[in-house]
């Protein structure tokens, strides 16, 4: 017999009840380790200790790359949700009516104009929360809007990558969204502005075969999963074993696939320094250094003890 549910009144049941949020604690995908969760928050979702990169949500992520944590949401054109009138297990549209919940997201990719840095510059970040980070008409709608946008700003364009490929319930019209990205970068060559990706863990499938590999700096965040085939259907078909540490960034920043591995911490003042490297902007000026002498001293004010 279970005295808590059967002998104790239900008054004094609810007073014994603890209620303990769900994602009070965060598991290291890494080391095991069990870590406060608002200690990972605040350390941009890297785990303390190991450095393993948890994945980052869209509104968090452009918190942590635009100035004050403020920027524009960039109004995106509105798509049909359910072209193919697609279903499997379940219809198309009650999965982006659960997506949608989960994340407060319109569809995977949320684009927005903000300061870097003092530097208008566009960016675009995919959420893998919301069904895989995957691309379907909405995503690449956003994605060409976002780089519409910085030519008409005439500002940089950084897209932030994290998928699992094409969205299966869009068919060919999701496979359309890779031409479609393509030319909305050469758009932006044509421009001469500055088109960077950053590859997040993972960036899979049709994402890898178009925009995610055409920036003019490839950068990738440490331990981050890239590719376009899984490794075991790549075993499979040349019936050979992957060298260790295949797929991953450093392993792909050593064979030229990617230009450098930045940890998250990092990000922000590298981008920063690229854009403006890549637009031959002038550096941000530093706060003029203020002498002793320079400080007023209000009349009422008491000094300071000397050591």
């Amino acid at each position: 017999m279970n005295w808590l549910t059967n002998v104790v009144r239900p008054k004094i049941r609810n007073i014994l009840r603890r209620e303990t949020p769900e994602n009070l604690w965060i598991k290291c995908p890494d080391t095991g380790q069990l870590v406060f969760y608002k200690d990972v928050e605040s350390n941009q979702f890297v785990i303390p200790g190991s450095n393993y990169h948890m994945r980052m949500g869209a509104t968090a992520r452009l918190k942590s790359v635009f100035d004050n944590e403020t920027w524009y949401d960039v109004a995106l054109p509105d798509v049909v949700a359910d072209p193919l009138k697609f279903r499997d297990e379940r219809k198309y549209v009650d999965r982006i009516k659960d997506a949608r919940t989960k994340t407060g997201m319109v569809d995977s990719v949320k684009v927005g104009y903000g300061k870097m840095e003092g530097m208008g510059t566009v960016v675009a970040v995919q959420d893998f929360d919301f069904m895989g980070g995957s691309l379907g008409m909405a995503a690449g709608e956003a994605l060409v809007r976002g780089l519409e946008l910085a030519v008409e700003k005439k500002s940089p364009f950084i897209v932030f990558a994290a998928s699992g490929g094409a969205r299966m319930q869009e068919g060919i019209l999701s496979l359309m969204q890779l031409p479609r990205t393509t030319v909305g970068v050469q758009m932006l060559r044509e421009a001469k502005l500055p088109y960077i990706v950053v590859l997040t863990n993972p960036t899979t499938g049709g994402v890898t075969a178009s925009y995610a590999m055409l920036g003019d700096v490839q950068i990738a965040e440490p331990g981050a999963l890239i590719g376009f085939a899984g490794a075991r259907v790549i075993e499979q078909t040349i019936r050979e074993k992957l060298p260790e540490g295949f797929q991953r960034a450093e392993y792909l920043r050593d064979h030229g696939m990617v230009d450098m591995v930045v940890h998250r911490h990092d990000l922000k003042p590298t981008l920063a320094r690229l854009c403006r490297l890549l637009t031959k902007a002038p550096a941000q000026e530093a706060a003029p250094r203020v002498l002793p002498e320079q400080i007023a001293v209000a009349p009422d004010a008491v000094p300071a003890p000397q050591a």
